[in-house]
C-alpha cells in the first residue's frame, strides 16, 4: 500500500489535488480523523477491494492535527506503508480573494475565536507550521492554474514512482519574483557578477555555455559552488536519512535568468553523477527574458 496526505491551507486547492489523485488511481478518503487513520489503513490492506493507492485530506477541521499527526505518521511508516506529505500553501492575499469570490466561511471562524478571515488564516498557519515543515512536498498554489496543478502532481507521482530514494530538485528563481514557497534550502548567488551587465549575455541564459563560463571560470564562481557543494554533499543524506521524499534546493538570483539557473544545473550534474535522482525547474526564466526584452 502506499499513502499520500493531503493538507495544507484552506482555500489552498486540497480538494482540487484530491480529485487528480483520484484520476491516478488512488482511494480517497475526505478529511479523516487523524488518530483513525493507521486503523482504517490496516482494514483496507486486509480488504483487497480497496485499490492499494490511498490519499487521505487532513485539515484544520481535524482538531487534533497538531497534536496527533507526527505520532500517527510514525505508526503508519512502522506498518510498513510507504507515506508521503503534500502541503498545499497559498498566500494570504490569495486565499482572501478566493473567500471573498465563493462566499464561503473559514473554517476556524466557526470554531475559534477569529472574528476575520485574516486571523483565522494566522492562527491556521501557526497550527499547520510543524506539518508544513516536516512535509514531503509543498506545493504554492498562489498562482497556479488548474491545469499546471495538475500537471504538478502528476509530475511529483511520476518522480516517485522511479526514484529508489529522495528526489533532489534544484530550483532557480529570482528575487524580484519572491521566494519560492516550497524551497526546503534557500541559496543566494547574487554576490557573484551578474552577466546581464555583459555583451552578448544578456538574452542568454544560464542554460548556455558562454553565461556558465562567465560564472564557473572566475575563482569567486567556483569557489562559491564548491563550499554549497560541500554543504550540501554533507546534509542530503542526512534529510534522506529523515525519511524525506523530495528535497528543493533553490539558487537565486536578480531575475532568474543567469547566475542561479547556471547553479542550478551545475550541482544537478554533480548530484546525478554520485547516483541521486535530480531535476531542475527555471521557475522566473522565461518571465524574466519576457520583461528584458521589452525594455
Amino acid at each position: 500500500m502506499k499513502l499520500i496526505i493531503v493538507t495544507g491551507m484552506s482555500g489552498a486547492g486540497k480538494s482540487k489535488a484530491v480529485n487528480f489523485l483520484e484520476d491516478a488511481g488512488y482511494y480517497c478518503l475526505d478529511n479523516l480523523p487523524v488518530k483513525l487513520l493507521p486503523s482504517v489503513l490496516d482494514w483496507m490492506e486486509n480488504n483487497r477491494e480497496f485499490p492499494q493507492k490511498v490519499a487521505v485530506t487532513l485539515d484544520i477541521r481535524s482538531k487534533d492535527i497538531s497534536d496527533s499527526f507526527f505520532a500517527t505518521l510514525e505508526t503508519v511508516k512502522n506498518a510498513g506503508i510507504p507515506a508521503r506529505v503534500m502541503f498545499l500553501e497559498c498566500e494570504d492575499a490569495v486565499l482572501i480573494k478566493r473567500y471573498k469570490e465563493s462566499r464561503r466561511m473559514h473554517p476556524l471562524m466557526n470554531m475559534e475565536n477569529c472574528a476575520d478571515i485574516s486571523s483565522a488564516l494566522s492562527e491556521e498557519r501557526k497550527v499547520l507550521a510543524s506539518v508544513r515543515d516536516s512535509a514531503d512536498y509543498i506545493i504554492d498554489t498562489s498562482n497556479l492554474a488548474t491545469s499546471a496543478l495538475r500537471e504538478k502532481i502528476n509530475f511529483l507521482l511520476d518522480n516517485d514512482a522511479k526514484s529508489e530514494g529522495m528526489l533532489l530538485y534544484f530550483q532557480a528563481f529570482g528575487y524580484k519574483y519572491g521566494i519560492p514557497a516550497e524551497a526546503d534550502i534557500v541559496f543566494d548567488v547574487r554576490c557573484l557578477p551578474n552577466p546581464f551587465y555583459v555583451d552578448g549575455l544578456r538574452f542568454l541564459t544560464g542554460q548556455d555555455e558562454a553565461v556558465q563560463r562567465y560564472i564557473f571560470e572566475r575563482p569567486e564562481g567556483m569557489e562559491v559552488f564548491e563550499r554549497i557543494r560541500s554543504y550540501l554533499d554533507y546534509t542530503v543524506p542526512l534529510y534522506e536519512k529523515e525519511g524525506r521524499g523530495r528535497l528543493v534546493v533553490a539558487f537565486g538570483c536578480t531575475g532568474g535568468q543567469h547566475r542561479s539557473i547556471a547553479f542550478a544545473i551545475k550541482m544537478k550534474e554533480y548530484f546525478e553523477s554520485k547516483g541521486w535522482n535530480s531535476i531542475t525547474a527555471f521557475r522566473d526564466m522565461t518571465a524574466n527574458c519576457e520583461e528584458i526584452r521589452k525594455r
